[in-house]
């Protein structure tokens, strides 16, 4: 690589006089007037200037050039006595995670366009950042198997909807995201939800640094194949990016109090008095679970006049006292259990329109039961409800 120095010299056309009296080369005045950049960044900045395609293209000059700096014996000796920044320390302090280098190509590629009257301004050059992020953008193609994948994205909106899984900020000061992005993961960049389908074979990147292959879908059907370092810069710099959690693997009932949880709760189970034929001839097969945080009583109100309890009475034939949950999660976490058994009947309300019941399943109460106490103990993690046999089948 040639000299930076002479190659910024000629980018900018800048020419540095001799000063009067002081004794110095033209040279020793370049070197000075470059290395008066760098503390002047630094001034406005907070921070020295550091490598990364993200990076302004001054900044990742300046830090090619503070880094030829501190590795020439004769810009030490210029400058030992104006370095009132402690700027010539170790030259590996500058370096990042990118380590990039510069070549003269890059240089005049990127800087191509600039002004000569203000070489600090970019008039014509798009930011590095910009240039991936509408590269990675047009690399996205149609996914061809996308009907396979959109099941997975329901679900996860789902979760999302009834706090079965949460979105945490990602922070790029974190520094935990690029060791955590694996198959199987979401994340929201973009607005979008993101799913990493594969992770190919680990690669060396040109800085030395591990990267890999990934196939990413999105939610609008699209999908590309970028590498996880490129999956990880577009979530650092989208200020609203999110990592969506795993679903629960463990028991609702951890004993540590969350937001929304209630000291005591109450599963409630129903049996409707309704008149409708099918649910007289089926009466004691059809309940309808839930869950409140206060008395059930009066939690049913009037349901003659509530589409919610078919518009009839019920009657109360279980409950089940609970402490420290949180009802929200826990009534989800039923209905998810039995909804290959949901109730599916039509009813009218007192407008004729019709009702479509979803809190109501064809379940017997013996099986109500066993269920509760996998809820209890946790196991209910490893258990699927069988519909035709009617019983709860433990998972191998």
């Amino acid at each position: 690589m040639s000299d930076l120095d002479e190659l910024y010299d000629e980018l900018s056309d800048l020419h540095i006089p001799k000063k009067d009296g002081s004794g110095r080369t033209a040279r020793e005045e370049r070197i000075i007037a470059g290395f008066e950049d760098i503390e002047r960044f630094l001034e406005q900045h907070g921070r020295i200037p550091a490598h990364g395609e993200d990076k302004d293209i001054f900044e990742r000059l300046y830090a090619v050039r503070l880094g030829k700096i501190r590795s020439s014996e004769e810009c030490r000796t210029v400058l030992a006595n104006l370095d009132k920044h402690g700027l010539l320390g170790d030259a590996s302090a500058i370096s990042d995670s990118t380590n990039e280098e510069l070549d003269d190509e890059a240089l005049l590629e990127e800087l191509e366009g600039i002004g000569r009257s203000d070489i600090t301004k970019l008039t014509h050059v798009r930011p590095r950042a910009e240039v991936n992020a509408a590269e990675e953008i047009a690399n996205r193609t149609p996914c061809n198997d996308f009907a396979k994948f959109k099941p997975l994205f329901d679900e996860v909106a789902e979760d999302i909807a009834t706090g079965r899984r949460t979105t945490l900020q990602i922070r790029k000061d974190a520094g935990f995201l690029k060791a955590r992005i694996k198959e199987g993961e979401f994340f929201i960049l973009n607005g979008q939800t993101v799913y990493v389908a594969e992770v190919g074979e680990t690669i060396k990147a040109p800085n030395g640094d591990t990267d890999a292959r990934l196939r990413v879908v999105y939610s609008n059907g699209t999908e590309s194949n970028l590498l996880l370092r490129s999956l990880q810069r577009a979530l650092y710099k989208d200020e609203t990016s999110r990592i969506i959690s795993e679903p629960p693997a463990g028991p609702l009932f951890s004993g540590e109090s969350e937001d929304g949880d209630v000291e005591t709760g109450t599963i409630y189970v129903l049996r409707s008095e309704s008149d409708h034929p099918w649910i007289k001839e089926n009466r004691e097969f059809i309940h309808k679970i839930g869950v409140t945080g206060g008395d059930v009583k009066k939690r049913l109100g009037n349901p003659k006049v509530s589409s919610t309890y078919l518009m009839a009475d019920v009657e109360i034939v279980a409950t089940y006292e609970l402490s420290n949950i949180n009802p929200v999660k826990l009534e989800n976490l039923i209905h998810r259990f039995f909804k290959p058994a949901q109730l599916n009947i039509e009813i009218k309300d007192r407008l004729g329109n019709p009702i479509d019941p979803r809190e109501w399943f064809l379940v017997p109460l013996f099986v109500i039961d066993e269920a509760i106490e996998c809820i209890k103990n946790g196991s209910i993690i490893n258990c699927a409800y069988d519909v035709k046999k009617q019983e709860i089948l433990r998972k191998a």
